[in-house]
């Protein structure tokens, strides 16, 4: 098998993680937060060390780094904690359904208005137009910094000193992003940041992150937190936004996963970007092929479609034939097809993991060959 689905979930764990995991199961398995004996303060220690990790990471502080079911609620939370009536968002067609589907909600409740902004030629909204989409009942900026559909990258950094100029909140989507690129709220004027760990970082799944810098989240699931019980809820995060029990051995994986990323991110990042340049370049000589992704895009996404057959059709002869893992369909964002005109029929994506080898690469680019013809 040749596994090229890691914009979904990468393949590669480091070893690290997965004795942490264990480790958790067999040694861990009590409750953080909710009890005075060894085994808990011990579990304790570790998600407070794993939140300055994160913090460390993406220049904020331990106190803000809120642990979520994954990065979809990571956005929700985002999204509906901070919701304004009467209120106005700005974002992009590029969004995942995991943003898309929030803001919908919003509207369909009367409570907020959004708008959905097309990228330029270059794949990606500027500063300048958000800035021309701004309305005074405008609170907030939503960007998925590396589209999941063709792997363009956003401006943050502009989009952040914009969002702060105008005292509005900016929400980044860095499902696509951590470890490709580089993140740091502080620098770049984030103010609510969603991870995906099971991603980039090459943690497991069932824990996402929701970093805040200067922004007021408010619950919208309430339950036990262990702290102030007596209270309708907590009013301070991390608490106020952990409601009921916390996945500790998925928690201690990121925990390894992060000092892993933090010791191996650059060289990872620099052998991604190889096998994706080489890639590109390949897959962009073979008769058939329409590309999407552009090649200064850089980082792992690459997408395309074959002539003659929709994606799915595509994939499937990959998954069947040649046993190559891709992804197919409209990726769970619905507008960024219809700006490419792949509504009906899909993308093909291909996303290349540090474990990949030049042969795989090249039985792929072998195969789609072969497809095309």
């Amino acid at each position: 098998m040749i596994y090229l689905d890691n914009a979904a979930t990468t393949y590669f764990k480091p070893t690290s993680v997965i004795n942490a995991v264990g480790t958790a199961l067999k040694y861990l398995s009590a409750n953080p937060g909710r009890s005075s004996h060894s085994l808990a303060v011990k579990a304790g220690m570790m998600i407070e060390d794993t939140r300055e990790s994160a913090a460390r990471m993406f220049g904020t502080t331990p106190d803000k780094v809120v642990f979520t079911l994954n990065c979809t609620d990571a956005l929700n939370t985002a999204i509906f904690g901070t919701a304004k009536k009467g209120g106005h968002i700005v974002t992009t067609v590029l969004e995942h359904n995991s943003v898309l589907r929030p803001l919908m909600r919003l509207k369909e409740l009367g409570i907020a208005d959004y708008t959905a902004l097309s990228p330029l030629v270059g794949g990606f909204v500027s500063a300048e137009q958000i800035a021309s989409a701004l309305r005074p009942n405008t609170y907030m900026i939503i960007v998925n910094h590396i589209s999941n559909v063709t792997g363009a990258p956003q401006p943050i950094a502009d989009i952040g000193y914009l969002a702060e100029k105008y005292g509005l909140l900016f929400l980044v989507d860095g499902a696509q992003s951590i470890v490709y690129t580089s993140v740091n709220m502080e620098r770049d004027k984030i103010n609510l940041l969603a991870v995906a760990p099971h991603k980039g970082l090459h943690a497991p799944q069932g824990v996402g992150m929701l970093l805040i810098r200067k922004a007021t989240v408010r619950p919208f699931r309430y339950g036990g937190t262990g702290t102030e019980s007596a209270k309708p809820q907590p009013t301070e995060p991390p608490e106020a936004l952990e409601s009921g029990t916390l996945p500790t051995p998925a928690i201690a994986g990121l925990n390894a996963a992060l000092k892993y990323t933090a010791e191996n991110g650059e060289e990872n990042r620099k052998r991604l970007n190889g096998l994706f340049y080489y890639t590109m370049g390949e897959l962009s000589k073979i008769s058939g092929v329409r590309l999407y992704t552009r090649k200064e895009y850089g980082g792992p996404i690459i997408a395309f479609t074959v002539r003659g057959m929709t994606s799915a059709e595509a994939g499937n002869i990959l998954a069947d034939e040649y046993d190559i893992c891709v992804r197919t369909g409209l990726h769970c964002a619905p507008l960024a097809h219809k700006h490419y005109g792949t509504l009906k029929d899909g993308m093909v994506r291909a996303a290349v993991g540090i474990e990949n080898t030049a042969d795989e690469i090249n039985f792929f680019l072998q195969a789609v060959s072969e497809i095309a013809r």
